[in-house]
């Protein structure tokens, strides 16, 4: 594949300020799962929402006028514009969701009568945790609970309004924002997990929605059962802290990334490491100058097909790695990185930097083989177990379990 091309670049509205009150850094991007939103915590206690093009061709044609005039052209179509979210605190983590369509009688403040709409969750420095109307940029309401930062946030993909929250006060809290998680009282917070002796970095819920793995400041990564809100399993291979973790698309792989400059992918279903990706200094790559840097990772996560990789590391890239290999594939320069998310249509890569900005690149395109979408598919609702138990040749079921790299 080509080295990623870095397509835009997003900065802060506001002069940087030099109290801590107003953290400048980009610590999460967000792309609505339709890919119509974008959302970064551009530091400052602010959140920019950004309604984007469905299609990735229209990105890669814009340039800053063509984007001037494109949003002059949704301006005077009446479209959505671009929001402002004044938290109040300074945002760490972020999530979109899909509101369901308010029904006739109700008195839902998202939704006008009929029509689907996305939320936003934002996660606060206060503990807080603020649910936006995106369309409008209204706020919904807020869910208290947590005792500290709120650093993560992973609502389940399958729709349920089910919200995970990960905290510096080293617990997770799963919430339901559904009706039927509604009371007198406010939302309903169904499940505090404990298990952390640590802050907890990262939460990502698997795809199918059955499994649920979280970051903390530890070696091991810790795997919940979605359904009974109960420990799986301790995933104990890293030599230093977890601070990042991301599900393949179709729940069979799990990744995990550490300051150790390590990423593991993992087979969740049996705790097997299937294989580590070293993020090995590249010094041709770069200018270090006389400043010594380390490959401590922050982010990674998988591409929406599953079959490659992104990774930001502390020594100054953005690294490509595809499923099958031990090297990475592509590289892009980037300075002081802190997370990174691909668009949910594929095509490129949003990061996001200490210094507030965020960074557009292009990722490699992928058809798929009929191969691995048949294993995608399959894998979707088959566990490992269940893969091992069915009648097929020996190496069919290596393919269908990841384990042929």
């Amino acid at each position: 594949p080509e080295e990623p091309v870095l397509l835009a670049e997003l900065k802060p509205g506001r002069p940087q300020r030099y109290d801590w009150k107003s953290s400048c850094e980009t610590w999460s991007v967000a792309f609505s799962p339709d890919g119509a939103w974008f959302a970064w915590s551009q530091g400052h206690c602010v959140v920019k929402l950004i309604p984007w093009p469905l299609e990735e061709a229209e990105l890669c044609k814009s340039s800053e006028r063509k984007s001037r005039s494109s949003k002059a052209e949704a301006r005077s179509r009446g479209l959505a514009k671009e929001k402002t979210l004044e938290c109040g605190q300074i945002v760490w983590g972020l999530a979109f969701s899909a509101w369901p369509a308010a029904e006739a009688g109700e008195t839902d403040p998202a939704c006008a009568v009929g029509l689907p709409c996305q939320i936003l969750a934002t996660g606060l420095n206060d503990g807080q945790i603020k649910v936006w109307e995106v369309q409008t940029g209204h706020l919904l309401f807020s869910l208290l609970g947590h005792q500290d930062v709120v650093r993560d946030l992973s609502f389940a993909p399958n729709g349920s309004l089910i919200l995970v929250s990960a905290s510096r006060d080293k617990t997770l809290r799963v919430w339901d924002l559904s009706r039927d998680g509604r009371s007198m009282q406010g939302w309903r917070q169904v499940q505090v997990l404990s298990g952390h002796m640590q802050w907890v970095y990262c939460c990502s819920i698997s795809p199918d929605c059955s499994m649920l793995c979280s970051a903390a400041g530890e070696k091991s990564a810790l795997l919940w059962s979605m359904r009974s809100y109960t420990l799986i399993r301790r995933l104990e291979g890293h030599q230093s802290s977890v601070v990042s973790c991301d599900f393949s698309p179709d729940s069979a792989l799990l990744v995990t990334a550490s300051y150790d400059a390590c990423v593991i992918m993992w087979d969740p279903y049996t705790g097997e490491q299937l294989r580590t990706l070293r993020h090995v200094p590249l010094h041709s790559a770069v200018d270090y100058s006389s400043e010594v840097h380390t490959s401590s990772l922050r982010s990674v996560c998988f591409s929406p097909e599953g079959l490659y990789l992104a990774t930001v590391a502390d020594d100054r890239l953005l690294r490509i790695w595809a499923l099958e290999l031990r090297s990475p594939v592509a590289f892009a320069p980037m300075t002081n990185g802190l997370c990174c998310m691909y668009f949910p249509h594929g095509g490129f890569i949003a990061t996001g930097t200490r210094d507030g900005h965020v960074q557009f690149w292009t990722a490699p395109r992928v058809l798929s083989s009929l191969k691995h979408l048949c294993r995608k598919a399959l894998r979707t609702f088959l566990t490992t177990y269940q893969v091992l138990a069915l009648p097929i040749p020996r190496k069919l079921k290596e393919f269908l379990t990841y384990r042929t790299f």
